[in-house]
């Protein structure tokens, strides 16, 4: 295996091993012992004729009951073959995915955010197939070819060392046309797998905003951007193709000046006696063996390249914005979490947020609270770590967030957003993520998120659909308020996460997580009722991305400033 250009690579490449090497030593066993067949079968066509011209019936039952014993073993061994090389590539095939998969999730928010899921999708499905045939079965074919070739000439020289030299001599053409466009063929396809990357994130784009398409009648519009990206991947995919015709095309001529030589050259042998007619007819079909490797063994090498840069590329990809790695904190909150002027804009020239100053105690409850645009949801995602790129600092029981470990942050912070994604599995595995909990904790989330009356008429093995399409938007709420609180971190940030249910259900939800013991809560709200602003320790207003005002519910009353104002104009 050759040592690839990035080292993060040599990772997929041992994937593709781990646990599997006894399955692919045995398939080269197999292939070494297989290629003869096609030597033998050769040897014993000319055997045939030279039976035939010297009219030897003993002979020919020899020949004959060795044909039987050839044809049962060479079938015996062909089928271990293809076993043991089915075997190791499908299993090669998803562990090399699997760790592609994890090298992706293992991501923080914030390295994910700033990239193409589009891309991922093209590498694990259009990309992983061209891996799967260029690369892991075509290794084997080209082993196979190269000990195929090499045994034709070694046969052929046994022979007749004169037609063996006319051989490799009329050979140089075919190769030298199968390496120098198999070059070219590797640069197509690298670009073919690029385009495809792009139409993927084009599609996916396109089908994510259907309803934005028809709500806006731009369907016209929308079909003209997918009819060019379609027609530009298309376009380079029918260059590859053609490039593949021309190149087999080339090949066939060069062969065909081959075969043909040998042909006449091996007659003319024949008519001076120097050798047998038999001879001459295994030499023909000896040269099928020379010629199958020169046309395929440059073509397949140039896949197997192509193929080899895809990998490279997955590591890149998989590589790049990995995120930081930094000091693991325990899940614990013991102190507090303090911002100490954090400014923080996704334009460096348009801050969202200006010299914020915030010290969110443990254990204790916070109301976030301002107009839209005012910076609440940024300042939420600031704390879940999605993005390093704020001034001043922000931490953690005295460690600096952005050297924090983003897995030991997500064991101590969780966040209820506003969008919900749901998996199209059922309503339990939805709010279990996929894991086993105690019954009791599962039940006890379900009815603090208000999801007990849902979970009685349809059954927690309800399937949710995609994206949640089975449920209401209030439903879908309810499921992503009961993950959290069955994750049950020290540290719980909510952002508008009642906005989609009716005021009744939204009142005791969120009076059901402000009663929970021992967690330190950060509630954004537009929802400002008295008998919840009162139970929160302290209320932060928000107005042009800086805290303008900061106390409890009372204190912010009595003060008749902004947060006056904004109370009073919700609750008209």
């Amino acid at each position: 295996m050759k040592k690839p250009k990035n080292p993060a690579a040599r990772q997929y490449y041992r994937a593709f091993y781990q646990g599997n090497r006894l399955r692919f030593v045995l398939a080269l066993v197999l292939i070494t012992l297989n290629f003869p067949a096609n030597l033998i079968g050769s040897w014993l066509l000319g055997e045939v004729i030279d039976v035939v011209a010297a009219g030897d019936l003993p002979w020919l039952w020899r020949t004959l009951t060795f044909t039987a014993l050839f044809v049962a073993v060479e079938l015996l061994i062909s089928a271990a073959m293809y076993w043991a090389k089915s075997s190791f590539v499908y299993k090669a095939l998803a562990q090399y995915k699997a760790l592609a998969f994890k090298n992706i999730s293992e991501k923080s928010i914030s390295a994910f955010s700033r990239e193409n899921t589009g891309r991922y999708i093209s590498i694990l499905t259009n990309d992983a197939a061209s891996v799967e045939e260029n690369y892991l079965k075509r290794s084997f074919l080209l082993i196979h070819y190269i000990l195929l070739f090499f045994g034709t000439l070694f046969m052929m020289f046994w022979y007749s060392p004169v037609l063996t030299v006319a051989t490799i001599l009329l050979s140089a053409m075919p190769l030298a046309a199968s390496l120098l466009m198999g070059k070219e063929l590797a640069v197509r396809e690298k670009t073919v797998s690029d385009k495809n990357e792009g139409f993927v994130s084009q599609l996916k784009d396109l089908l994510s905003g259907f309803t934005v398409i028809k709500s806006f009648k731009a369907e016209r519009e929308t079909g003209q951007i997918f009819d060019t990206s379609n027609q530009d991947l298309e376009s380079h995919k029918c260059r590859r193709y053609w490039w593949e015709c021309l190149l087999t095309a080339v090949s066939g001529f060069c062969s065909n000046i081959l075969q043909f030589g040998i042909f006449f050259l091996g007659a003319y042998l024949a008519i001076r006696g120097d050798i047998t007619a038999g001879t001459m007819l295994i030499f023909v079909n000896l040269c099928n063996f020379v010629i199958m490797p020169i046309n395929i063994v440059p073509q397949y090498w140039a896949s197997r390249k192509a193929a080899a840069a895809l990998i490279e590329k997955l590591a890149e990809v998989t590589e790049e914005n990995a995120g930081r790695t930094g000091e693991a904190i325990a899940p614990a909150l013991n102190d507090a979490i303090v911002l100490d002027n954090v400014t923080f804009g996704y334009d460096a020239e348009q801050p969202v947020l200006e010299d914020v100053s915030l010290r969110l105690e443990a254990g204790k409850k916070y109301a976030l609270v301002g107009a839209s645009g005012s910076g609440k949801s940024t300042l939420l995602n600031l704390l879940m770590g999605a993005h390093d790129g704020y001034s001043g600092s922000i931490s953690i029981d005295g460690k600096e967030l952005r050297d924090v470990d983003p897995n030991s942050l997500y064991d101590l912070i969780s966040l209820i957003g506003q969008s919900v994604f749901l998996f199209d599995d059922t309503i339990r595995r939805n709010i279990t993520m996929f894991r086993d909990f105690p019954v009791e904790q599962v039940d006890m989330a379900v009815c603090r998120s208000g999801l007990k009356p849902l979970m009685e008429q349809r059954g927690e093995d309800y399937r949710c659909g995609e994206n949640g399409m089975g449920l209401s938007g209030g439903e879908r709420q309810r499921v992503s308020i009961a993950r959290c609180l069955l994750r049950g971190t020290p540290v719980l940030l909510l952002d508008e996460a009642t906005a989609a249910l009716d005021n009744q259900t939204a009142f005791a939800v969120t009076d059901a997580i402000l009663h929970l013991d021992g967690l330190t809560r950060l509630v954004v709200t537009h929802r400002l009722e008295e008998a919840l602003l009162e139970q929160y320790d302290e209320i932060i207003v928000l107005r042009g991305g800086r805290v303008c005002e900061r106390d409890t519910y009372r204190g912010l009353m009595e003060r008749k400033g902004y947060f006056y104002s904004l109370y009073n104009v919700t609750n008209e």
